[in-house]
């Protein structure tokens, strides 16, 4: 298992700072429960909260096709700090800092204000309004990992948003540079929307979404290349790749999102098509998309929410959660989800052989406490063929892993 020693940067500590100032200088309420450690005065004119996730994967696996694919049977996924300010229930300052990632430190470093009604502004470092699988927190996600389709999210990068939400809908729209960690003027820009519709709220629920987004980059600017490995942190080898795509000038992306539940049953898909513009050659065309199913065995489906604490990540689906009586700690067994998901993706197109890769998903998630689940993950993957740089040839993947986390 591998963990880096924590490197806390000088203005995480002033954070902390103001927090514990501005707290000193009211009537303050101090607890520490499932929510993380919360400082808060009266009536939430002020309120600091510490959160965190420390997500840890065992497996094991390999291909049979490529070398050193899986190095390691046990590593960190993710441990992350997590303090969040809100003033006036309306201001909010959030950063989620990765001490294990010196490359990635910063995960969302924004600030949203939400004090016109239905509205909320976003600025700073966070995702783009892009996938509703990229969109729902990496605590919630169904799997141990997103599909081969989300090689095509744009993710986090630095902008600013507006979004807002009705009683069944909800619509956002940036505009983004590149990712803080690496250049936030790195050249292009991007401007990305999403819109979401839940025809049906009560009894079964629908949930329809559409996104779009467009990237330039100037001459001289960042490249572009997608690639993608089996559905697996474990696994190190991308089995597509397009390795570094030349002359790109444009990549546009538009995803359409689809999902019902009734009872504790769900079935959510997407679909992501991708076209890159080049300067002297033709335009290639790459896509992936996934469909899956989860049946929470002995508890409810997960909560839906329209809202948000940023102007992009609303119209998405919570963990599922154990009831007061389900929860180990009060004698109860948990709850258990059984999941299972199909994903392919394509990135061949012209002179490009990236290759065309399918995962097969089995899924068995063990919910004791609203702030600990414990998840299993079988995946087959195979490539057919595998990037040209990486062997050209069909390859085959079975991997077994398990994740516990522990996120408040």
């Amino acid at each position: 298992m591998r963990l880096k020693s924590p490197r806390i940067e000088p203005w995480c500590v002033l954070v902390l700072l103001l927090a514990g100032t501005q707290a000193r200088a009211d009537d303050v309420k101090a607890s520490f429960d499932e929510n993380g450690f919360t400082v808060r005065t009266a009536g939430d004119a002020f309120k600091f909260e510490l959160g965190g996730r420390f997500h840890t994967d065992f497996g094991a696996g390999g291909s049979g096709s490529v070398r050193d694919e899986f190095p390691d049977a046990a590593e960190v996924r993710r441990l992350w700090i997590e303090p969040t300010i809100t003033l006036n229930q309306n201001l909010i300052l959030d950063l989620q800092y990765a001490p294990s990632s010196p490359s990635t430190p910063i995960n969302n470093l924004l600030l949203s204000y939400k004090g016109m009604g239905l509205i909320t502004f976003t600025g700073g470092n966070f995702k783009e309004p892009f996938s509703l699988e990229q969109l729902t927190s990496n605590n919630d996600t169904t799997f141990m990992e997103r599909s081969l389709a989300d090689a095509f999210a744009p993710a986090r990068n630095t902008g600013f948003a507006i979004g807002a939400h009705g009683d069944r809908w909800t619509a956002s729209a940036g505009v983004f540079g590149g990712n803080i960690n690496r250049s936030v003027g790195n050249g292009s820009l991007a401007g990305t929307a999403r819109v979401t519709y839940a025809p049906m709220l009560s009894g079964d629920l629908v949930h329809l979404g559409l996104a779009g987004s467009y990237r330039s980059f100037d001459r001289g600017g960042p490249t572009i290349s997608f690639d993608s490995s089996p559905e697996s942190f474990l696994f190190k080898t991308s089995l597509v790749d397009t390795d570094t795509i030349k002359e790109a000038r444009t990549v546009e992306r538009v995803g359409a999102e689809f999902a019902w539940t009734r009872g504790p049953f769900r079935l959510q898909s997407e679909y992501i098509a991708t076209r890159v513009g080049r300067d002297g050659a033709a335009d290639l065309f790459f896509q992936g998309g996934y469909v899956y199913t989860a049946w929470v065995l002995n508890g409810k489906a997960p909560k839906y929410t329209l809202d948000a604490k940023t102007a992009t990540e609303m119209g998405v689906f919570k963990r599922v959660e154990p009831e007061s009586d389900q929860r180990v700690s009060r004698g109860g067994i948990g709850v258990f989800e059984l999941a299972f998901r199909y994903s392919a993706i394509d990135l061949s197109s012209r002179d490009v052989r990236g290759g065309f890769e399918q995962d097969v998903t089995v899924g068995l998630n063990w919910y004791p406490e609203p702030f600990v689940r414990v998840l299993a993950n079988y995946i087959h993957a195979w490539a057919d063929p595998t990037a040209s740089i990486v062997t050209g040839r069909p390859a085959r993947a079975d991997i077994a892993q398990l994740r516990i986390q522990v996120a408040f």
